[in-house]
């Protein structure tokens, strides 16, 4: 498998998806998923032009990062944080895209070090499906009130992880659904917040995702292959 070629591909059909709604490839981020994938395939990736990578969990990132610290990643949390692992998330990943609590912001708020703005992005569990993480929908809105008073934290915009659909067309109410709560909050000029970033969408929906305005997109499948 070659991931360069991969990438070319997945680009590709960014840039298509892009067209379709008349807008530019440059705005959307990929964000390459690399749970499961060890060091030298993630350097692979990253000589192919990425910069961006995501990891599911603080041990896991903790274990690659040394291999890899030559390179200028932007390393991003895409899984579920647990608070006693806000500290070790704080020091490893430059952006946090899974806080779905204000417990957890207001922990990764007081273990930051003087001076630090931590961007992260509120994790949304529109499924209200239980096995996954992220706050509900009618929670979203206070919680970006909170996030909005905690000095270190950057909120940014949305995440969410859509139930699964054999057709990807399944995931495009979700993907809709989370524009609207980023736009409602958005109205609402909380200070330091913005909703510019909407991440959605990854190997098996990420054009429809990409239609529905996402800034985001989280592959892993589609560059690496599937996992062990």
């Amino acid at each position: 498998m070659d991931i360069g070629e991969n990438i070319v591909r997945v680009r590709e059909r960014m840039a298509a998806a892009c067209a379709r709604t008349g807008r530019r490839p440059e705005d959307v981020r990929l964000v390459a998923v690399s749970k499961t994938i060890p060091a030298e395939r993630i350097r692979q990736a990253y000589e192919a032009g990425l910069r961006d990578f995501g990891e599911n969990r603080v041990q896991e990132a903790e274990a690659k990062r040394p291999a890899l610290a030559n390179l200028d990643i932007t390393w991003h949390l895409v899984g579920h944080l647990q608070t006693n692992k806000a500290r070790a998330a704080r020091e490893l990943f430059q952006y946090i895209q899974s806080v779905d609590s204000l417990r957890l912001a207001e922990r990764l708020n007081r273990v930051a070090l003087p001076g630090q703005r931590l961007p992260v992005l509120l994790e949304v569990n529109l499924g209200n499906e239980p096995t996954k993480s992220g706050a509900r929908e009618e929670e979203v809105l206070r919680l970006a009130e909170g996030v909005s008073l905690l000095p270190t934290l950057e909120l940014r915009g949305l995440m969410v992880v859509p139930p699964f659909f054999d057709d990807p067309e399944g995931a495009r109410p979700f993907f809709r659904r989370l524009r609207e709560l980023a736009e409602l909050i958005q109205s609402r000029n909380l200070p330091g917040v913005s909703m510019r970033e909407l991440s959605m969408g990854m190997s098996h929906d990420f054009e429809v995702a990409i239609e529905e305005g996402a800034t985001m997109v989280r592959i892993g499948t589609a560059i690496f292959g599937p996992r062990q």
